[in-house]
Parts: C-alpha cells; sequence; structure tokens
C-alpha cells in the first residue's frame, strides 16, 4: 500500500468498496432548501442573517429563498439588492413563516412561532437568560427542529458566532470609547495619543476574545492599556496573540482600584458560562474614577461587571453617576448592523449550502458535530441537558434520537 493511501480514513476505505449504485445515491440525495427570512422584530435587532450576495449563492445552487419586505432596511440592504440576486420579496409575514428552513438572528416571539406551520427548521439565537418554558413548549408542539447558533462550533471546536460577534463588539467599544471622550460628549480627549501628549489610559476587565480585540484597537490608536482578568492562562494567551508585552494583572482589588482612579475608559468584558457575570467594580470603586471617564459594561447582557451599571439602549444610551459616563447597550454589534451582518452570512452561508448538499438536516446531524452541538430541539424533543432540567422538561439524546433513524 503507497503512503497516500495509507492516510485515506475509514469512511473514504468504505466509499472505496461501495458498489455503483450506492455511489449514485449519496451522489444525488441534495435536497432543494426553501428557506425564509424574517424581517427582525426584537428592540433595535438591525442585523440580518443572510446578505444579499450570499441569498445568490443559494439560489444559483437550486435552493428558493424568501426574505420579508425591510429585512435588510437596518442593515443597509435594500429588497432591490435580494430580488436582483434571486430572493422572493414576500409581503406577508406568513409566507416566511412556513418556510421549511427559517433563519433570523434574534429569536422569535410567541406569535412569530404561532405563525410556523409544524416540522420545520429554526435557526436563530436563543438567550437563556430570558428564555420562557412557554416558547420552548410551543416549539415542542410545532415539532420544530431548532438550532442556537451560540452553541455552534467549527472544525476548531471555537463557538464561531460567539468569537464571531466578540471580535466586532472588542473593537466596536474602543470607538464607541472614542466617541464620548469627544467635547460634545466628555472630555474633550482624543482616544491613543499624539508626540508630547501622553496617551489615554484604557483598564480593560476580561482577556477572552472581547478584551483582546478591544486591546487590539486601542493598542492601535496610541492608547495606554491595561488588562485584568482572574486567569492567568487568559493573560497569558492574550499576549501572545496581540504579540506585544502590555500590564496585565489578575483581579487584586488594590491593583484594580489604582487603575481605575487613573484611567480614562474602563471596559467590562467579563464573561459567564452559565448565568449573571461576575460583578468585579463595586459602586466605591467606581466613585472614585476620575470625573467624565468612561464605562463601557459589554457584559451589560449577563449582568454587567460594574455595580453601578444598568442597562441602556442605543437611543439613549450613557446615563452618569458618580459624575462617570456609563455606556451600557447589551446589542452593541446591531450598532455596526452590516458588519456583523457580513460576519454572520459568512457562517450561515456554508451551513445552508451543506444542508442542502447532504439531503437535509437528518442526515447532515449525522455527518457534522459542530451542527450537532448547536441543536437544542429535535423534531419537538429537548435536546439540551441545560434546557431541560431549567424548564423540568423531558430530555432526549440527540445521538440516539439521529441514530434511531439512520
Amino acid at each position: 500500500m503507497s503512503s497516500g493511501q495509507k492516510g485515506i480514513s475509514d469512511i473514504a476505505k468504505q466509499a472505496m468498496l461501495l458498489p455503483q449504485e450506492a455511489l449514485m445515491a449519496i451522489k444525488n440525495r441534495k435536497h432543494n432548501l426553501n428557506i425564509g427570512i424574517p424581517k427582525e422584530t426584537t428592540f433595535q435587532e438591525n442585523r440580518i442573517a443572510l446578505t444579499p450576495l450570499s441569498v445568490g449563492l443559494l439560489v444559483n445552487n437550486g435552493h428558493e429563498v424568501h426574505i420579508e419586505t425591510g429585512a435588510g432596511n437596518a442593515a443597509k440592504f435594500p429588497d432591490k439588492d435580494y430580488s436582483e440576486q434571486g430572493g422572493q420579496i414576500a409581503y406577508d409575514a406568513k409566507k416566511i413563516w412556513e418556510s421549511d428552513v427559517i433563519i433570523k438572528v434574534a429569536p422569535p416571539t410567541i406569535e412569530e412561532i404561532g405563525m410556523m406551520r409544524g416540522g420545520q427548521t429554526l435557526i436563530s439565537g436563543i438567550q437563556v437568560s430570558t428564555l420562557k418554558a412557554d416558547y420552548l413548549k410551543l416549539l415542542v408542539q410545532k415539532n420544530i427542529t431548532a438550532v442556537a447558533y451560540e452553541y455552534l462550533r467549527d472544525e476548531g471546536e471555537i463557538l464561531t458566532v460567539v468569537r464571531s460577534m466578540s471580535e466586532i463588539v472588542g473593537a466596536a467599544s474602543i470607538h464607541v470609547a472614542s466617541e464620548l471622550l469627544c467635547t460634545h460628549n466628555g472630555k474633550g480627549l482624543l482616544l491613543g495619543g499624539v508626540t508630547g501628549i501622553p496617551p489615554t489610559e484604557i483598564v480593560i476587565i476580561g482577556a477572552g476574545t472581547v478584551g483582546e480585540y478591544a486591546a487590539r484597537t486601542a493598542l492601535a490608536l496610541g492608547a495606554d492599556v491595561k488588562v485584568f482578568d482572574n486567569s492567568v492562562y487568559h493573560l497569558r494567551r492574550l499576549q501572545n496573540n496581540i504579540g506585544s508585552r502590555i500590564f496585565t494583572s489578575v483581579l487584586q482589588p488594590v491593583v484594580l482600584q489604582k487603575a481605575l482612579s487613573k484611567c480614562d475608559v474602563a471596559i467590562g468584558a467579563m464573561r459567564a458560562k452559565e448565568g449573571r457575570s461576575p460583578c468585579i467594580v463595586s459602586e466605591e470603586m467606581v466613585s472614585l474614577m476620575k470625573e467624565d471617564s468612561i464605562i463601557i459594561d459589554v457584559s451589560i447582557d449577563q449582568g454587567g461587571c460594574f455595580e453601578t451599571s444598568h442597562v441602556t439602549n442605543h437611543t439613549k444610551p450613557v446615563f452618569k453617576k458618580h459624575d462617570v459616563i456609563h455606556y451600557c447597550v447589551p446589542n452593541i454589534a446591531s450598532r455596526v448592523a452590516r458588519t456583523a451582518s457580513y460576519a454572520l452570512t459568512n457562517i450561515f452561508t456554508p451551513i445552508l449550502l451543506e444542508l442542502g448538499e447532504a439531503g437535509g438536516m437528518k442526515n447532515y446531524l449525522w455527518s457534522n458535530a459542530g451542527i450537532r452541538s448547536g441543536v437544542y430541539m429535535y423534531n419537538g424533543h429537548i435536546t439540551n441537558k441545560y434546557l431541560s432540567n431549567q424548564f423540568k422538561l423531558p430530555f432526549k439524546d440527540l445521538d440516539l434520537l439521529v441514530a434511531a433513524q439512520q
């Protein structure tokens, strides 16, 4: 056996032994999808799951894509762009919700689930922190197969959508800080620094993806950056990824308080795997910060890293407490909706193409572990243990359910 043949996987070896009839069956099992993209109704959700060019790619591969009129307007993708790529504009929302595959950014409302005919595939966010039992029970009644994109993993076992959105949010948080430091809003400072003028001081709490991309952007603008985290591993990884030595520290209250009292911008980017994010900065520590300094609490969707934080929105994004400006908008990615939509479509389009090539969700789940990690309901059965325990609903193992239908 040659060295090239030795590297062939067991699956490939089995395929080589398949009779011609079996190979033809596999080759011809492609399934043309009927995909619906509804307009987002969640407050200030401006993103869309698929861009016009991605719709064109899907249509060229034999799939049918229906877009609710106005669905892409907030991300600056008008109906005309979709129709020119072969997408079909629907003026009745009910037509969208009858599609075989429904893909959207925010979770559907109870009213929207009521428009579904049943037995469909739903790809959307899930937002466990605001999830209600009635929502899940209605999906169960409709025999829905539901995929939460927050749990999707790529080939490197990375939470691909979470990672992509975190990169955007981390960079965007620095641009928000830059605006808030201007004379119109705050201290009249240029974020970063120029020759002969001391650089802006930025404290970042959290060395995950958000913290890393906030640090990258701040350093590129010339700011003086300090990063805090409770994990030495995360701090070391951040420094290695950035490729330069910056100030890092574990969360020592005395060191953190000293840094906060001198900084111009503080960014909270600590996340929790489940439940509330850890509250790192007390109200007393906030009161010792400089007047008109900025707090951007990226973790506000999980409760926030600062004791003084409360949720704001894009219409009224800031408030002042102890003379410190707080920006606590939970959906920062919607601030740059077009960029975020491109990031989402880069992930969702290959999934939909592979789903069609596989011949449907059953075959796709059998062959793709990354998509299985995002499935929390399969044909009306809860397949996520956390949701099952949280809402006291029966749990079924996804692998067993899929295997039983092969």
